[in-house]
């Protein structure tokens, strides 16, 4: 009987896309299964093959508050190890989900091999959760940036402001590319499938790299407005004023060397967004 999968994190945006890639796994939220908590008992564990941990706090703001610190510390760390400590214990193969913000976005261009750098306490925990998943021998870690699915995210939030005709200042001196969850989601099955070579991968969407004012001006024009409507100010001038305000990479843009070379090629990020807009 072949064995099963389970997949944490099953109500973000990541778990719906892994839904539609492996409807026949077991998804778990924090209520079924407290991930951060000894889970030894559990499951059967003897049963798995493969955790995805798609479960993360990602407040990047909150967590720089003294409740957000500590439970983004127990979801994107502790947690993490938890399942590491099944993973090793029972030869199951584990794959974590990683982010840019483990750099601090000096370098315009980041390999899976760049030392961390993390500029703010989220991505101190998601680079703490990458150490941990880098000392089981069957992991892969999924390194991406800039994600859109079904939820609440960027490309939702202003394809709402087309729509309401509303003009806003976007941030132009972040740079990166986007990546759709269904194409994290298609990622992750095929370095499964194919039993590629365990390790860190850089998973994005291809194609050039631009502002977050960029891509505004792109989801405007995709909803029938001018380019113009979007106005390009600094992340200086963006936060001016404001509190509580984490630090952000101002380069965000993965190298896709590495996973092009097992095989897999994700879309060109403009396709994905003229796709994304229509649904």
């Amino acid at each position: 009987m072949a064995k099963r999968i389970l997949i944490t994190g099953a109500d973000g945006q990541l778990g719906r896309a892994l839904r539609e890639v492996y409807p026949n796994a077991e998804f778990t939220t924090r209520e079924s299964l407290d991930i951060s908590s000894d889970i030894s008992n559990a499951r059967e564990w003897s049963e798995y093959s493969v955790i995805i941990n798609a479960a993360a706090y990602t407040s990047v703001d909150m967590a720089e508050t003294s409740k957000g610190r500590i439970t983004a510390w127990q979801v994107n760390a502790v947690a993490t190890a938890s399942l590491c400590r099944i993973a090793l214990q029972y030869a199951i193969t584990i794959v974590n989900i990683s982010s840019d913000y483990v750099f601090d976005g000096a370098q315009k261009l980041h390999s899976e091999d760049e030392l961390f750098s993390p500029l703010g306490v989220y991505g101190q925990t998601k680079a703490a959760g990458d150490i941990v998943v880098s000392t089981i021998a069957r992991h892969y870690i999924i390194r991406t940036s800039w994600v859109v699915g079904d939820g609440t995210n960027f490309v939702r939030t202003m394809q709402s402001l087309a729509e309401k005709n509303i003009k806003p200042s976007v941030v132009n001196d972040q740079i990166g590319r986007l990546t759709f969850t269904s194409d994290i989601a298609k990622s992750i099955q095929y370095l499964l499938d194919t039993s590629s070579p365990y390790g860190t991968y850089n998973v994005t969407n291809e194609g050039e790299s631009v502002s977050w004012a960029d891509l505004a001006k792109e989801i405007y024009i995709l909803c029938g407005r001018s380019s113009d409507d979007v106005t390009p100010v600094t992340t200086a001038q963006y936060y001016n004023g404001k509190t509580g305000i984490a630090p952000r990479p101002l380069h965000s843009t993965l190298n896709l060397a590495k996973i092009k070379a097992t095989g897999f090629n994700p879309r060109n990020w403009k396709e994905a967004l003229r796709e994304y807009l229509v649904n």
